[in-house]
This record gives structure tokens, C-alpha cells and sequence, in this order.
């Protein structure tokens, strides 16, 4: 599994039994805590192997950093975040490689393992499924607003516990429930990463808007001067293939566009078996994980988005 499709990582056989899963992800810091950074941008890097259905097991830090500038602790503290996560993931940080940047970048390199005949690939949703998504959205409103210092400490918090969680719980969850499909929602924001999965499988996905998942307090904080350029490119990305039905809430409408930092895994799953893998994901610590829409025949539109 190559470019070909917009796949969240790429895959390549061994044996009959064996493959590779790999991806690579960086990015600018989005919270001033570099311990929580690493974190962060550690989670979201190993998030394209737990959306193929795979098992990280080894990274190599990728760092652009400014040591003509910064003291090179936080660059420690950073590296000590994503070390962290890897550890947690099951994953060895074997290496990596640094270069002088004008600022900031961090991520990581990632190689893990899957069954070649057990892939979990995002084009291959299939009519009468439902739609689970396992993160509440809301992760770029509340980080533009805790840069800009007005978004409150305890919203923040709930942002970054979920930006940190990772996507191992719900990897197993779909597993478990024999999830046809599924995709990890990051920079696109559920919309772009929607019309992905729908374009690729050849099938119409509906979601509806109230179902959406919302981090706490961030309702409040989908508004100028929080909403980012990517939430514009977002919306111009899926636009041609979007049918909007009724009149959505304009506030809730702003989180099908958010772009997602390390957000959760969008998971389509046969009708009768959704409730089992949203019960299995709750009782092992995704509480926000729900059903928020269903995959239909291929229509004129490759996203229907309901109030």
C-alpha cells in the first residue's frame, strides 16, 4: 500500500504473515509546555499506524530547532515527551536526526507491524455502516486561544489529556469488532479526512452535526479569532462534494472544519456491531468515543452532513 490512496501510512509485505507499517510526522509547537509538545506530536505520528491496524514498534525523533536561539533543555524536555509516549505505545526510539531551523519542529519516524491480510485501510467503508468517531473534536480552536492566552486552564487541560491519549484503545476496539475502514482525524479536520475515506471507498458518507463529539469548553472558542486558515482550506477542500441538509448550527458547523491535532480514529463498522465497539472503547478510557453518522451508496455528494 503506496500513495495511491490517501491511506494514513504505508505498508509494505515481508513474508506472508508480516508487514511494515510506516509514516513519518512533524510539526511547530501548539502548546509553550515542551515536555507536553513531545507528548503531543509523539501521539500524533504513532496515530497512522493504529489507524492501519498496526503495532508501532520503532521511531526516530525528527527535530528542527534553533539552538543558535533556545536553550537546548526544552529541547531535551521535548524529547523526553515523545520518549514518553513511544514507551507507552510499545515503540523503541532507536535514533533520529536534527538540523539547525529558524524554528521550532518536532515528530517522529515511525515503523510498525501488521498482518498483511488484517490491513485496516481508509477506502473501504461500506454502505449500512455506521460512523464512530473516538476523540471529541475542538483541539485547534482551544490551542489557537491558549496562544493567543485567553482560553481557561481547565479547557486547555482537557484539550491536551486528549491530544496525549493514544489511539491504541481505539486501534483494538475496531480490531475487536471488525471494523471495515477507518482514518485518523489530524490536519484535515473531520471533514477533509471524511471526504478521503468517502472518495476512496467509492460511498457516500452522512454524519450528523449534533452527534459530533465537542470538547469541553470549546464551543465558546469556534469563532474569530480562533478559527485557523486551515479551517477555510478545509472547507474548500470538500466543498464541490459536500450536500449540506437543513440549517446546521454555524457554531457547531466550525468543528467538521477544525484541523485536529493527534485527534481520534474515524471508524466505520457494520451497523450491528457499532454499539459494541463504542462500548468496548468507553470502558477502556476513550469516554468521547460515539456514533455520528452511517456510510450510504455513492449519491451525487461524497459527504451529507445533517443538523
Amino acid at each position: 500500500m503506496g500513495t495511491d490512496t490517501c491511506d494514513d501510512a504505508g505498508v509494505y509485505r515481508l513474508t506472508d504473515d508480516l508487514a511494515l507499517v510506516q509514516t513519518i510526522d512533524f510539526f511547530p509547537p501548539v502548546v509553550d509546555d515542551p515536555y507536553i509538545y513531545g507528548q503531543i506530536a509523539a501521539a500524533n505520528a504513532l496515530s497512522d499506524v493504529y489507524a492501519m491496524g498496526g503495532a508501532p514498534r520503532t521511531a526516530l525523533n525528527l527535530v528542527g530547532y534553533p539552538d543558535d536561539k533556545e536553550d537546548l533543555e526544552w529541547l531535551g524536555e521535548i524529547l523526553r515527551g515523545g520518549a514518553e509516549r513511544c514507551q507507552a505505545a510499545g515503540a523503541v526510539v532507536v535514533g533520529g536526526h536534527t538540523v539547525r531551523d529558524a524554528e521550532i519542529k518536532f515528530g517522529l519516524a515511525v515503523t510498525g507491524i501488521i498482518h498483511p491480510q488484517k490491513i485496516v485501510t481508509n477506502a473501504n467503508a461500506k454502505p449500512g455502516d455506521k460512523l464512530v468517531l473516538t476523540k471529541a473534536l475542538g483541539t485547534g480552536f482551544i490551542t489557537t486561544a491558549h496562544r493567543n492566552r485567553t482560553c481557561p486552564d481547565e479547557v486547555f487541560r482537557s484539550a491536551c489529556a486528549s491530544m496525549i491519549q493514544l489511539n491504541d484503545v481505539g486501534r483494538d476496539a475496531m480490531l475487536e469488532a471488525g471494523a471495515h475502514s477507518a482514518t485518523d482525524i489530524t490536519g484535515f479536520g473531520l471533514a477533509g479526512h471524511a471526504f478521503e475515506m468517502a472518495e476512496g471507498s467509492k460511498a457516500t458518507l452522512a454524519i450528523s452535526l449534533s452527534a459530533l463529539p465537542l470538547l469541553p469548553g470549546a464551543q465558546p472558542l469556534a469563532r474569530r479569532p480562533y478559527l485557523t486558515r486551515a479551517s477555510a482550506t478545509n472547507s474548500s477542500f470538500v466543498a464541490a462534494g459536500l450536500r449540506i441538509e437543513g440549517k446546521p448550527d454555524p457554531n457547531r458547523l466550525e468543528f467538521f472544519y477544525d484541523p485536529q491535532t493527534s485527534g481520534g480514529l474515524l471508524i466505520c463498522i457494520q451497523a450491528d456491531k457499532a454499539d459494541a465497539l463504542v462500548a468496548y472503547a468507553k470502558n477502556r478510557g476513550a469516554q468521547a468515543t460515539c456514533i455520528i453518522g452511517e456510510v450510504l451508496e455513492r449519491t451525487d455528494a461524497a459527504l451529507i452532513l445533517r443538523e
